[in-house]
């Protein structure tokens, strides 16, 4: 496989690397799963007189780290990330990992490794969705991006295999793991936790060509800037649907507090658009204001995965994300089930972003 970064960079990788890649990561993530999984039987829920009775000891705060609150249930794969990563970087070349809770400048495993001899750079994020799991409300994600070491300069853009996996709730036996390589398409299987095994899976993203009766979310989740956001919602669907005055229900959202959820949502056909412009509705209304709560680049370190699968992904200024992968950069990004409906839409949001008074520039 030959990789090509702006047609100034070639370096070749070989297939039997990234499949022997693929499959050690998928092998992690698996093991994962089980982890966290079993933590959250034994702690989140306890059965009293019957009733599920939500317990405290996975919803505390840990700590607050410079890209998000770290919650008790982030720190249960954090040792087992790192261990599995260095097994990793043992057997498939020296890499820096970097991810959510873990240093700014990433960790370069095997330790003690010089970050300039790392092979790849790859970003993780644990547990993307913890909230959501935490309170055993919906599935969480396990979501892995690998690229060619390029230093601090390596982007989004970059990676070449994504992987991604369902952390299930308690109460749920079937989850799926879904892959790319890039220029490869897409593979996904369906795990079932009773049985142990697994079944292939075929994802398909929506060919509608409206937002009509369909799933179609601007991304509001935390306090701050919902006035604004909704505001924006309202604009935007009257300009793509016409009045709403009518009543009727002909759009509707999906607040899933996961960017890695949100992707495998329109992957599978059940969503048709997801805008997720936080950072630069922060910075309109507080300039200069650290931006978070906000996705970040290991929130989107699959959004590979879904472009071979069909789905646009893209900046607010409609072109492919290529933010760092860090911690810290805040990523706004917009996605759409097919390229018929970003080019009817994505004209839309920005008329409708401009009269919210949000510009590009501000971000």
């Amino acid at each position: 496989m030959f990789w090509k970064r702006n047609n100034t960079l070639t370096i070749t990788i070989m297939k039997d690397d990234i499949q022997n890649l693929l499959i050690s990561v998928r092998e992690l993530h698996g093991y994962i799963r089980k982890s966290v999984v079993s933590v959250c039987e034994a702690n989140n829920v306890s059965e009293q007189g019957g009733n599920l009775q939500a317990t405290s000891n996975l919803t505390s705060v840990d700590r607050e780290a410079s890209e998000d609150t770290i919650y008790a249930i982030d720190c249960i794969g954090e040792q087992d990330i790192i261990d599995g990563f260095t097994d990793i970087a043992q057997r498939h070349g020296a890499l820096t990992l970097v991810g959510e809770g873990m240093p700014r400048d990433g960790l370069t495993l095997p330790s003690g490794t010089s970050p300039s001899a790392a092979r790849w750079r790859i970003i993780v994020d644990p547990i993307d969705g913890t909230r959501g799991l935490m309170y055993q409300k919906r599935s969480a994600w396990i979501l892995t991006g690998v690229a060619p070491n390029l230093g601090p300069d390596t982007n989004l853009a970059d990676l070449f295999l994504a992987v991604q996996t369902e952390i299930p709730l308690v109460k749920q036996h079937l989850c799926d793991t879904v892959w790319a390589i890039r220029g490869n398409g897409v593979d996904a299987v369906r795990y079932n936790r009773l049985t142990q095994t697994e079944s292939s899976l075929r994802l398909t993203p929506s060919n509608a060509i409206s937002l009509r009766h369909g799933f179609a979310t601007v991304a509001r989740f935390f306090p701050g800037v919902r006035e604004l956001l909704g505001a924006l919602d309202d604009k935007l669907f009257e300009d793509a649907l016409g009045s709403t005055c009518d009543g009727r229900a002909i759009s509707f959202e999906d607040q899933y507090i996961s960017s890695g959820g949100q992707l495998y949502e329109l992957m599978a056909g059940h969503d048709r658009l997801v805008v997720d412009i936080r950072p630069l509705a922060l910075q309109c209304l507080s300039p200069g204001r650290n931006t978070q709560p906000c996705a970040h680049p290991y929130d989107l370190c699959t959004e590979l995965i879904a472009r071979e699968a069909g789905v646009v992904v893209c900046g607010v200024d409609g072109q492919p994300l290529r933010a760092p992968l860090d911690v810290t950069t805040p990523v706004g990004w917009v996605a759409y089930a097919n390229q018929q409906l970003k080019e009817q839409i994505h004209p839309l949001l920005l008329k409708a972003l401009e009269r919210c008074g949000l510009r590009m520039n501000n971000i």
